[in-house]
């Protein structure tokens, strides 16, 4: 080697040393080996037919993992909502209203989706409301971010999601390479829940629908796509047409019930009424009974529609609740047994009244939205310990009554 290149190779290992020490090892480190992983992955994508160019698309500026994604993957929340709460936020004066708000400005589409596919309208309005709370949740850029980068960071670096997410990743990129979205516009969520009725990729490819002609299945933008791409997606898996999914019912005193699914003409003989006391429609329905709260709460027969639901999302909190909202959208009426509360519920306008009075005396900075999550709950406790009050975080009258006071 001569002089001079010693001297450059000096030069080179120095200025290496110093960018190496500027920069933080471990995130240095995470960000080559998220590169090679990037670039090893690129084979598996050509053998599922993505092409080179698609690739390049793909990860254009996606230089290391998203450390939010990873951070949400590792949460595990210690609170298990109660039944209650966890309807309380999904089924209230807001969601309703804002439902019937919705089927009236997009009533004509909703008549050719209902036509088309056989889906009551306000379960997919219900459906809505639950996944993206009616589109609000797309114009949050906190929650909305990058699907490749989100799914390549948990395929790099979440051993549990690491099937999933490279599966999910390849079925990304076959959307990109259809031109149904640009890559700018690929947002979901950082699990890759894409869109109005937030769609993993995989579920886009197998029920996405271009319903307003435009030949592009755009679920992000297309008010219509979304929702008719829910409703194929439900069609698809057994949806009955002009059946509903359950309903509320009277249990007999001190007996006990078969479990599994028997007719309602069963179900009838044995005691179980319907709640309005009407006579079930179709008594040769198969159902089953679903008691969410005990014997003291309400009680449901559910039928096929219920379990359709839960291929949406296979929770029975989830398809119960999609099925409430729908029918108080509808106007039928809500619960006539009601959760079992340990306080007295809150409306929808004096729960935002307890956000505002709980933020303007310091102890709650999140959004005024009606929504009892883990920061207010934080706040009604730092406040009821102030009070000298139990610490149980339940967003009561009583509490609020003691706000207005202070």
């Amino acid at each position: 080697m001569t002089a001079y290149g010693s001297r450059l190779s000096s030069l080179i290992r120095a200025a290496g040393l110093a960018l190496a020490l500027s920069l933080p090892s471990g995130a240095a480190l995470a960000d080559a080996g998220f590169q090679r992983w990037v670039a090893d992955f690129r084979a598996t994508a050509s053998q599922s037919g993505i092409s080179r160019a698609t690739y390049d698309r793909a990860f254009r500026g996606v230089t290391a993992p998203d450390p939010e994604v990873l951070e949400k993957a590792r949460y595990q929340p210690e609170f298990t909502a109660p039944v209650w709460d966890y309807f309380d936020n999904r089924v209230n004066e807001g969601t309703i209203r804002t439902g019937r708000e919705m089927a009236r400005q997009w009533k004509p589409w909703l008549d050719r989706i209902e036509s088309a596919y056989g889906v009551d309208r306000h379960i997919l309005l219900a459906i809505w409301s639950m996944e993206s709370s009616y589109g609000e949740v797309l114009k949050n850029d906190k929650v909305m971010r990058s699907v490749v980068r989100s799914l390549a960071t948990l395929a790099y670096a979440d051993k549990r999601r690491q099937k999933f997410a490279r599966q999910q990743l390849i079925a990304a990129m076959k959307i990109l390479q259809s031109g149904d979205i640009d890559e700018s516009h690929l947002k979901g969520s950082w699990a890759g829940a894409m869109g109005h009725t937030q769609f993993i990729p995989t579920s886009y490819l197998a029920y996405a629908v271009d319903a307003d002609g435009n030949g592009r299945r755009d679920i992000w933008n297309s008010v219509p796509d979304a929702l008719a791409t829910a409703a194929n997606l439900l069609r698809k898996n057994g949806w009955q047409t002009g059946k509903t999914w359950g309903y509320e019912v009277s249990l007999p005193a001190g007996r006990k019930f078969p479990s599994g699914s028997m007719s309602l003409s069963k179900w009838d003989g044995i005691g179980v009424r319907r709640a309005r006391g009407k006579p079930f429609p179709s008594p040769g329905d198969s159902a089953e009974l679903k008691v969410l709260d005990g014997r003291e709460g309400p009680a449901f027969l559910m039928i096929k529609n219920f379990n359709v639901l839960k291929r949406y999302n296979n929770s029975d909190r989830y398809a119960l609740a999609v099925g409430l909202l729908a029918d108080e959208i509808a106007g039928y009426g809500g619960l006539v047994q009601d959760w079992n509360r340990p306080f007295t519920r809150l409306s929808f306008a004096e729960t935002q009244e307890l956000q505002k009075r709980l933020s303007a005396h310091g102890y709650y900075d999140g959004e005024i939205d009606g929504k009892i999550g883990t920061g207010s709950r934080a706040a009604i406790k730092a406040l009821q310990q102030r009070l000298g009050l139990s610490q149980d975080g339940h967003p009561s009258r009583e509490l609020l009554l003691k706000l207005r006071g202070q």
